[in-house]
């Protein structure tokens, strides 16, 4: 019986463990910094966690609907060429917000693009994305051949507020984990969760499955358009290369969470907490 209510109680709440995890990580990094939790300390370290945690949120999707994204990074470092390019020292306040929606059009796009091979041509997803992975990167060092760029001052600053005496990254995390929230209490949540389960089953009873994986996609294409354009904010320029590193790490920070890479199982929560306790151990490794 005990055994039944533990498997049931991680089905329900599968971020547990990374929250235990994270626990463990926060007191070892305590140890050898004891100023960890200074709100300049914690501030920093929020506002660089802070793009994986966007990113490893889309990429939770994509996995949970039964997908994975392999050129999320990619998509990254070619939406932060396209933000470097179009928004400069001297841009406006139009400009700026004409810049970002490029990029976010950018990354809705390159999604559509990893949709529409995965859902409707009934492509490999790995091979798929790791494919397009390759284009985008491509596109990245034609947009930005190297590194480079200025942002307006006042937008980098801006960034480094902490609004209410709580650090900007935590205000964006709460976002990320209400709309999360909200989108598990919708049809579309359950669809999403039905389709990474069973999708001949949840196709058997209505489920638009192709349409949904389509979308799983076109969400994660924009969550790296919003992961670049917080990049970009902390460094206040930008590299082609920038975003390497960041698909493997945000698949690892999903899986801490709980998802399960087989789909139907995990969320965003906990991919969140997965991105902080990867950051955490870097931390302490230093």
């Amino acid at each position: 019986m005990n055994r039944m209510n533990l498997k049931s109680i991680s089905l329900r709440h599968p971020y547990l463990f990374a929250l235990l995890l994270l626990i463990v990580t926060l007191g070892a990094n305590f140890f050898f910094q004891p100023n960890l939790f200074e709100l300049r300390i914690l501030s920093g370290n929020l506002r660089v966690f802070l793009p994986l945690m966007i990113l490893a949120a889309g990429q939770a999707i994509v996995i949970i609907g039964g997908g994975i994204d392999l050129s999320a990074g990619a998509m990254v470092s070619m939406n932060v060429a396209i933000l470097v390019t179009l928004i400069t020292k001297d841009s406006a306040t139009d400009q700026i917000l004409a810049g970002v929606a490029v990029a976010v059009a950018a990354g809705a796009l390159a999604g559509a693009l990893n949709g529409f091979c995965v859902a409707y041509l009934r492509l490999q997803p790995i091979v798929t994305t790791y494919a397009t992975s390759f284009l985008f990167a491509g596109i990245a060092l034609w947009v930005l051949p190297r590194p480079g760029g200025l942002y307006p001052s006042y937008l980098t600053k801006l960034y480094r507020e902490n609004p209410l005496g709580i650090p900007l990254a935590l205000w964006v995390a709460a976002a990320l984990v209400l709309l999360w929230v909200a989108a598990r209490g919708m049809r579309y949540g359950r669809y999403l969760f039905a389709v990474g389960g069973k999708p001949e089953a949840a196709y058997a009873t209505g489920v638009p499955v192709s349409l949904l994986r389509f979308s799983t996609y076109v969400i994660a294409g924009i969550a790296s358009a919003v992961a670049a354009f917080a990049l970009t904010l902390g460094t206040g320029s930008g590299h082609p290369r920038i975003g390497e590193d960041m698909t493997l790490s945000s698949i690892v920070a999903v899986v801490l969470g709980g998802t399960r890479l087989s789909g139907g199982q995990g969320g965003v929560t906990g991919s969140l907490i997965g991105v902080v306790v990867l950051g955490i151990i870097r931390n302490i490794i230093s």
